[in-house]
C-alpha cells in the first residue's frame, strides 16, 4: 500500500510537471527567438515572426537578475507587435565580464551599467527588425540606469520603471515615464514613486492610476500599483505587464492588444511538482544510519543554542573585512553562514558535553545519498530556473566560487541539521531555527545598511530556499536517518545558487 501511495503521488507531479511545461512552452508561441551576443553580452530578440518592423523595447534587469527574470515582460510586448530585447548586464547572468566597482565605487559600476544599456540600444537602433524608435524597460537597480539613459538620449520615447528607485527625474525628463511598484514592495519604493509623478501633478500628491501631462508632447508621468505582489512577484503581474503595454502603446500610437503573459501560476505548478517529485525520490536514497542521528533537543535547550548565533553573528561581522571573493554579496552571506555554523557547534558542544555530529558516519552510503540530493537540486529543479526564472548555470570565474563557498553553507547546514533533528526534537525547531537566522541578516542589515541593502530585496528569496530545503531534508532524514545527508546537499545547493546569481565584480 505504501509503495502504491508513493507511485500515485509520483504520477500526480509529474502530470503537474508535465502540464506546467506545455502552458510555458504555450507563452512563445508564434514568437521568433534570437539569442546571441554583442560583445561579450549575452542578448535575446524576442518578436512576432509576420511582424513588420516595429518598436524596439530594450528591457534591463535588477541587481543579482539575469534577463530569463524579465521574460514576462518581452513575452507579452513581443506577442503584442513590438521587438523585446533583454540582456545580462556586466557580473550577471551568463556575462563574463566582471562589474567594476561594485558596491564601493558607484560611480564606476554604474557608468559601466550604463555602457551596456548604450550598446544595446544602439544594437536594437540598427536592426532591420526593428523601425528605429526606441523605449526602455527597467527593473529596481535597472530603474535609476534606464531613467538615466533615457534623460541624455532623445530617441528614446518612453521609460516603465518597476519597482523605481532613482535620481534625476524631472517633470518632462525622461519622456513619458510609468513608474510601477507591488503592493506589497516597501514603504519607501512607493513613495520615491508618488514624489516623482507628483512633478507633473501640481500642488497636490500623485495618485496611483492616473496619468499627468502629454503623452503626444513626452511629459506623460503616471504611478501604477500591481495588486497582491512585491519586488519580484511585480515582474509577473498581470496588473504590471498591461500598464506597461498600454503606455508603450500611448507613446508609439499604437493600439495592438490583447496578450498577457499568464506564466506565474505555471511556474508555480512546475516546481510544486518538481519539488513534490523530490519525495518519491528521496525514497531512492541508501539508509545511512540504522537509527536516526541528531541532536533531538528539547525547547529549553534548542531555543538558547538557535537565538546566540543570530544576535552574535551580525556583532562579530559588523566591522570585519568580508570582500574576499570577487562575488557581490555572496562573500558576506557565506561568511555569515561560516560564522553562524561555528557558533552553533559550539553551542552543541556544551549542551552536548561533545560534537556527536561528527561521529564517523558510514561515509560510502552517506556519500552517495548526499551527492544524490546535491543532484537533485542542482538538475531537477536548477535546469528549469535556468530555463525560465534565472541564470543557473556558472560561466567563467563563477564555477570556481561553488567549492569555496560550499564550505561556509555547509558549516551552517551541518550544525542547523544537526541541532534540529533526531528523536525527542522540539516540534517547529526547524521553522524557529530558519527565522532567527533571517532575524540575523536582518540585523546585520541594519548595522551595514550601505553594503548589504540588497539583502532586504532578495530576503523572499532566501525564505524559499530555506523552506524548500527543510522540505526536502525532512523527507531525506525520514530515509537516510542522518541530518548530514540533508546538511551536505543544502549546503551545495545553496552554494551553487549563490555563486550563479550573484554579481561577479573586478
Amino acid at each position: 500500500m505504501k509503495k502504491m501511495r508513493s507511485i500515485f503521488f509520483a504520477l500526480v507531479a509529474f502530470s503537474a510537471v508535465t502540464l506546467s511545461l506545455h502552458g510555458l512552452w504555450e507563452s512563445e508561441a508564434g514568437l521568433v527567438i534570437q539569442r546571441l551576443h554583442i560583445g561579450d553580452t549575452p542578448v535575446t530578440v524576442m518578436r512576432k515572426s509576420d511582424s513588420p518592423p516595429a518598436p524596439a523595447i530594450v528591457i534591463a534587469h535588477g541587481f543579482s537578475g539575469s534577463q530569463q527574470l524579465m521574460a514576462p515582460i518581452a513575452t507579452t510586448l513581443a506577442r503584442n507587435g513590438y521587438v523585446a530585447v533583454t540582456f545580462d548586464f556586466s557580473g550577471h547572468g551568463r556575462n563574463p565580464t566582471p562589474m567594476p566597482g561594485g558596491l564601493a565605487k558607484l560611480e564606476t559600476s554604474t557608468a559601466a551599467l550604463l555602457n551596456d544599456i548604450d550598446e544595446v540600444v544602439r544594437f536594437a537602433q540598427r536592426q532591420p527588425w526593428a523601425d528605429g524608435r526606441v523605449a526602455l524597460v527597467g527593473h529596481s537597480m535597472a530603474t535609476d540606469l534606464v531613467v538615466r539613459h533615457a534623460i541624455r538620449d532623445p530617441q528614446i520615447a518612453a521609460v516603465a520603471a518597476f519597482s523605481f528607485f532613482g535620481e534625476g527625474v524631472t517633470r518632462d525628463q525622461p519622456k513619458n515615464l510609468i513608474i510601477i511598484d507591488g503592493a506589497w514592495e516597501s514603504q519607501r519604493l512607493i513613495d520615491a514613486g508618488v514624489r516623482v509623478v507628483s512633478q507633473a501633478a501640481g500642488d497636490a500628491p500623485a495618485r496611483a492610476g492616473v496619468t499627468y501631462g502629454d503623452i503626444a508632447r513626452g511629459t506623460g508621468r503616471r504611478l501604477a500599483i500591481a495588486r497582491g505582489v512585491e519586488h519580484i512577484g511585480v515582474l509577473y503581474s498581470r496588473d504590471a505587464m498591461t500598464e506597461t503595454l498600454n503606455w508603450v502603446n500611448a507613446a508609439f500610437g499604437r493600439s495592438e492588444a490583447g496578450y498577457i503573459d499568464a506564466r506565474g501560476p505555471w511556474l508555480a505548478l512546475l516546481f510544486a511538482g518538481l519539488i513534490a517529485l523530490m519525495r518519491p525520490l528521496a525514497q531512492l536514497l541508501p539508509q545511512v544510519s540504522p537509527i536516526p542521528l541528531g541532536a533531538g533537543l528539547p525547547w529549553r535547550r534548542l531555543a538558547p543554542i538557535a537565538i546566540a548565533p543570530a544576535l552574535l553573528t551580525p556583532l562579530i561581522l559588523w566591522k570585519a573585512p568580508t570582500d574576499f571573493l570577487p562575488i557581490l554579496l555572496g562573500d558576506y552571506l557565506v561568511a555569515h553562514l561560516a560564522v553562524y555554523g561555528v557558533l552553533i557547534f559550539a553551542g552543541l558542544w556544551l549542551a552536548q558535553g561533545g560534537l556527536p555530529v561528527f561521529r564517523p558516519p558510514r561515509w560510502r552510503p552517506l556519500l552517495v545519498a548526499a551527492a544524490a540530493l546535491a543532484a537533485m537540486y542542482t538538475l531537477v529543479l536548477g535546469l528549469p530556473l535556468d530555463a525560465y526564472v534565472i541564470s543557473y548555470l556558472p560561466t567563467g570565474v563563477r564555477a570556481p566560487l561553488i567549492p569555496a563557498m560550499f564550505i561556509g553553507c555547509a558549516l551552517y547546514f551541518l550544525a542547523d541539521e544537526w541541532l534540529t533533528r533526531g528523536p525527542g526534537a522540539a516540534p517547529g525547531g526547524y521553522l524557529f531555527s530558519k527565522f532567527c537566522f533571517i532575524a540575523s541578516l536582518a540585523i546585520a542589515v541594519a548595522l551595514n545598511p550601505r553594503r548589504l541593502f540588497f539583502l532586504v530585496i532578495i530576503a523572499i528569496v532566501i525564505v524559499i530556499l530555506l523552506t524548500v530545503y527543510g522540505l526536502v531534508g525532512r523527507w531525506v532524514y525520514a530515509r537516510t536517518r542522518d541530518p548530514r545527508v540533508g546538511a551536505l546537499g543544502a549546503a551545495f545547493g545553496l552554494a551553487w545558487a549563490l555563486a550563479v546569481t550573484f554579481p561577479i565584480v573586478d
